[in-house]
């Protein structure tokens, strides 16, 4: 079958090659892919900026139909529509976090498309705990997001602590950042969302998702527009989801006293920070990676009750085959979500 590889390290390294078929063992479950998102850490994978172990198969948010089950299976079966937890696909399952939920800091975790095999290619294998099943209703497309709307839910529902009248600033309209402002909207939080120049499909995305202001950071003060919207005080809550120094600074200036700042999104390198605000507004800094257990869980609870859409997010579909393409509308911002689908 055709894969995506990333075949040795270093920058690039990438393409397309003939892989065998991976066998289907005791307690997995095989999967026909159906879509899959490019993430930014494909994107880190391919510039060798994200821990990768070559040769790996790339891609990690996917969805699909159960094809085949090994022994001792009894969560999926043949023709199961499902999403699959791609970060915990090597764990200890001893250690406080495995036992937890909080598989994330497991010291010997390896997740999909960068640690074991992922699913930029036609079938993929994985452990029957990997699997969580798509409400009847929710398209193959949609489930493709399960992964990185948990990456949203978490920041947002389970580290924030974000609550009605509050108002939240998004700083960073990327995918996960639109996930974001979806949760918020959808509690009835008033939000403005930080965008640059670069972002005009994704400004435009916001707006139609609900944001109560969107504002260009490249010709418009942020913090004289936060002032407004908050009678002077700084909004209560705010989501750094672009990973520059540069959006950090503006949520840690647009942040009331006392606020709390969550980060969201990756650096991926040493940046400079006003770090004094903190201490001067007596700040709540969080981080938030990936997921747990629960989030997935907690995902599950929203997509089967059906009051967050999520096909506005997709902006592009295209064969595996044009990954390149993929790639690049990623890299230049011109995209919301691409999924890329088996050729």
């Amino acid at each position: 079958m055709r894969a995506l590889v990333k075949y040795e390290s270093g920058a690039g390294n990438v393409e397309i090659q003939e892989v065998e078929e991976p066998p289907c063992g005791q307690g997995q479950v095989k999967i026909a892919v159906g879509y899959c998102g490019i993430c930014g850490t494909d994107l880190s994978v391919y510039n060798d900026k994200f821990r990768n172990y070559p040769p790996v198969i790339l891609g990690h948010e996917f969805s699909g139909t159960v094809v085949e089950t090994g022994d001792g299976v009894g969560r999926a079966q043949p023709g199961d529509r499902v999403a699959v937890l791609p970060a915990s696909a090597v764990t200890c399952g001893e250690c406080l976090y495995c036992r937890t939920g909080r598989f994330m800091f497991c010291p010997q975790r390896r997740g999909m498309g960068h640690g074991v095999n992922g699913a930029f290619t036609r079938f993929a294998v994985v452990n029957q705990n990997q699997v969580y099943h798509l409400p009847k209703d929710l398209p193959l497309e949609e489930g493709a997001l399960w992964e990185p709307f948990a990456a949203a839910v978490q920041p947002v529902h389970e580290i924030s602590g974000v609550q009605l009248g509050d108002v939240a600033l998004v700083s960073g309209p990327g995918p996960i950042g639109l996930l974001c402002l979806k949760l918020l909207v959808a509690e009835g939080i008033r939000t403005i969302v930080a965008v640059t120049a670069r972002d005009t499909l994704r400004s435009e995305a916001a707006r139609s998702i609900g944001a109560d202001h969107v504002v260009n950071v490249d010709s418009e003060d942020l913090k004289e527009v936060i002032l407004e919207e908050t009678e002077g005080q700084g909004v209560d809550v705010a989501f750094e989801c672009a990973g520059t120094a540069a959006s950090a600074g503006n949520c840690l200036d647009g942040l009331r006293p006392m606020g709390t700042y969550v980060q969201v999104g990756i650096f991926g390198n040493q940046v400079q920070l006003p770090f004094d605000t903190i201490i001067y507004k007596q700040l709540v800094v969080r981080g938030s990676v990936g997921y747990t257990v629960e989030t997935w869980q907690r995902v599950q609870r929203i997509l089967y009750q059906g009051h967050v859409q999520l096909s506005d997010i997709i902006s592009h579909k295209l064969p595996l085959d044009q990954w390149q393409e993929g790639f690049g509308l990623c890299q230049k911002q011109a995209a919301l979500k691409v999924l890329l689908f088996p050729s």
